[in-house]
């Protein structure tokens, strides 16, 4: 249910918070970030740091979970590069990362502790979470800007 519920969510969020005009450089976000979220949610699954006991997608091919890795946390990564704080000072940047970043782990640490959506393992806390979520948004901000600036020199031509 919360799994149905939330991909309700970021699908609404995804309509009504991407504009128009803004739609291809959404989808770049979406899957490089995908990408990103592949690899980090490989990697500790199949280390053995996480495990998803319950998953709604998938449950025989992939242990990692897809609802999260490839759609709410792309999702959310692509809300996060659209409406960066471009021109603001270091300290609201540093704010921006924490208050997309914070979230993300608290519920992290909610759905371990109350249901049966994750499991931590072999030493893997909340804050492995969120410094990994911390870097792919870190990773996924550059990329985004390369892009644009790549978009911007190519339609200068």
């Amino acid at each position: 249910m919360i799994e149905w519920t939330a991909i309700g969510i970021f699908v609404l969020l995804l309509f009504n918070f991407v504009p128009r005009k803004r739609f291809r450089e959404e989808n770049i976000i979406f899957l490089f970030k995908q990408l990103i979220t592949f690899l980090f949610g490989l990697l500790a699954v199949e280390r053995k740091f996480l495990e998803y006991p319950s998953r709604v997608f998938f449950r025989r091919t992939l242990r990692s979970s897809f609802t999260f890795e490839y759609f709410i946390y792309p999702t959310i990564c692509t809300l996060f590069n659209l409406y960066y704080p471009e021109k603001r000072g270091y300290f609201v940047k540093f704010l921006y990362y924490f208050v997309h970043t914070a979230p993300i782990a608290a519920f992290e640490v909610f759905a371990k502790k109350y249901t049966n959506i994750i499991r931590y393992k072999n030493g893997w806390t909340w804050y492995w979470s969120f410094i990994t979520l911390w870097i792919s948004n870190y990773i996924s901000r550059i990329y985004h800007q390369w892009f644009i600036k790549a978009m911007t020199v190519d339609s200068i031509k």
